[in-house]
């Protein structure tokens, strides 16, 4: 397990904080769909920029492409879109706090699925570090909200909570299915595998949610090139976000990777209390010791 995953996940975080702050001020004027095409259209040149620079510092060429790669490839491009959508179906259930708290049990289910189905087996402390940390989101995404444990409870058979597991479900599949995609580049290192796959997965999203909206929505075409200057941040930080995640997916078990990067919740925080200046509660505390300490525990079993 190379170290460098560490760093990366908790780059990965930041990254997708900054960039989930900068999509809700662009969510003023363009549509979900809008605001989720300009992730893929607008990170796909940096995500280009960034393999090609990094294959040229290498001396590598790009590597050839086998079925097994371009299989996971296309699989971890649907399932990450699949499970966007499952998001946003959850919110048109009325649901937005219980579909993302249980989009959030992503970290759990990689652990399972891997473990069950690629033998990737964790110490007993990472198990807890996993629990603990996704046990801190669930209370930062429902606790002062009006949402109650028992009404979380009964909301398990609900569309929102389904949608919303769902969701977790996808993305699960979406960091395995990039993972194997990685490991099957065998000509370039590490990095310049998780950069090509990031290219490939981005340029295949692209091209679905392209051809969807100029079958079904045009107009949000246009609004997301009206927007260009806002849409541009938005790709470079999902550009930079994704190539800090895949290569942890490279270099570590999908697994851990996905338990440190819910630092992200830190990150969100900490900008909402000292940028946006507002206060702190008590249950926000709570849940950012959870996740801190499940890091911890996450970082303790590795070592």
């Amino acid at each position: 397990m190379s170290p460098i995953w560490l760093p990366a996940s908790l780059l990965g975080g930041l990254f997708q904080a900054w960039r989930t702050a900068l999509q809700q001020r662009l969510r003023a004027e363009l549509s979900i769909s809008g605001a989720g095409l300009v992730r893929y259209l607008y990170g796909l040149p940096f995500a280009l920029c960034l393999a090609a620079a990094w294959l040229a510092t290498q001396g590598d060429a790009v590597p050839a492409f086998g079925d097994g790669f371009t299989g996971f490839a296309i699989a971890g491009a649907i399932t990450q879109m699949a499970g966007t959508i499952l998001l946003i179906m959850a919110f048109g259930h009325r649901g937005f706090v219980v579909g993302t708290a249980f989009s959030k049990t992503e970290a759990v289910q990689v652990a399972l699925v891997t473990a069950l189905f690629l033998g990737e087996r964790l110490p007993l402390l990472a198990w807890i570090g996993i629990v603990a940390g996704v046990a801190g989101v669930l209370l930062l995404a429902l606790a002062g909200r009006g949402v109650s444990a028992r009404e979380v409870w009964h909301a398990l058979g609900q569309p929102a909570a389904l949608c919303g597991l769902g969701a977790g479900s996808m993305f699960a599949l979406a960091a395995i299915a990039v993972k194997l995609a990685t490991a099957e580049l065998k000509d370039v290192d590490l990095i310049g595998s998780a950069l090509v796959t990031l290219v490939v997965v981005m340029t295949i999203q692209t091209g679905l949610h392209l051809a969807w909206t100029l079958l079904r929505d045009r107009e949000t075409l246009r609004a997301v090139f009206r927007t260009w200057r806002h849409s541009s941040q938005v790709g470079l930080l999902s550009a930079l976000g994704s190539a800090c995640w895949y290569i942890g997916f490279a270099a570590a078990p999908a697994a851990l990777v996905r338990i440190v990067g819910q630092v992200e919740v830190v990150f969100t925080i900490g900008f909402a209390h000292f940028y946006l200046r507002e206060p702190v509660r008590w249950h926000e505390i709570v849940g950012l010791l959870l996740v801190v300490g499940g890091v911890a525990l996450a970082l303790l079993a590795t070592l």
